[in-house]
């Protein structure tokens, strides 16, 4: 199999005892790809050392996640678009960014507004986006709707009113589903290992709804380690149990499955082909 993680903190510190191992072992099970979603002004540096020493394998994306927003958001986030000014930049997206109500609603408004802004990044740059959400889908669904009619509406030619990316650890109703693939067609759902959960709903919500072409899958390790490893820290060697949780889902060899989410990944990360 050859698979693309299209989402992994492998910068995080829960990787610094054995970080070259889980590298290891990722290529050893057929990961050909991962992708990494900045989290906070602290994680660029980071995930940037670990991209340079492994070219080709490692892809970066720059964001603000709305639960590191903290007071400074406001000086961050013009620090991050500097990044995304250079031309030679190698970010692949932008990301992780989004909205999250589900511990603390005390920045609701702040969220709406920075995601907003980094949203008009992926117009003004033509990126896809990496996009988390918790307790927030009116909001986000809002907030996007409003960006791609400002960016219609407006006489700026460098701005784009199309937006792609991934709905990132996709595990909500099958109303949800058929909302967003409706209203952003040109949008992914990752799909990790809350697919493999017993008591996970998320099965059946792909199996009647969700098309196989509108599917990647991720890992977003070191957190939500799919069965058998539940529990414990997740890493991208771990995505091989989503792929055979979706073969067995869509009737397909986890071969196929790897193949066309792989397939779906590149389409919507264009920067990495």
């Amino acid at each position: 199999m050859i698979i693309t993680d299209t989402h992994s903190h492998l910068y995080d510190g829960a990787f610094d005892a054995d970080r070259n191992d889980v590298l290891d072992r990722a290529r050893a099970a057929g990961i050909e790809r991962i992708f990494l979603p900045n989290i906070s002004a602290d994680t660029v540096e980071p995930m940037m050392m670990l991209v340079r020493q492994h070219p080709g394998f490692l892809y970066p994306m720059i964001g603000l996640h709305p639960e590191d927003m903290g007071t400074t958001w406001r000086s961050v986030l013009p620090r991050m678009e500097e990044l995304l000014e250079q031309p030679d930049h190698p970010f692949i997206a932008v990301g992780e960014v989004g909205l999250d109500y589900y511990w603390d609603r005390t920045l609701y408004d702040e969220q709406q507004e920075a995601f907003a802004i980094q949203v008009g990044w992926a117009q003004k740059y033509n990126l896809p986006l990496a996009i988390h959400s918790r307790s927030a889908h009116r909001e986000l669904v809002n907030v996007l709707k409003q960006q791609m009619a400002n960016s219609k509406s407006s006489n700026s030619t460098s701005s784009n009113s199309k937006l792609s990316g991934v709905f990132h650890c996709f595990s909500g109703s099958r109303e949800v589903a058929e909302e967003l693939l409706t209203t952003f067609p040109d949008f992914m759902l990752g799909i990790g290992g809350v697919v493999t959960y017993k008591n996970s709903k998320l099965p059946e919500v792909l199996r009647s709804v969700v098309p196989l072409d509108h599917i990647v899958v991720e890992t977003d390790a070191p957190y939500l380690s799919p069965v058998p490893y539940r529990g414990k820290r997740n890493e991208t060697a771990y995505i091989v149990e989503v792929v055979r949780a979706l073969a067995d889902i869509y009737g397909a060899t986890p071969d196929e499955i790897a193949e066309k989410t792989t397939e779906n990944a590149l389409k919507t990360f264009p920067k990495c082909q």
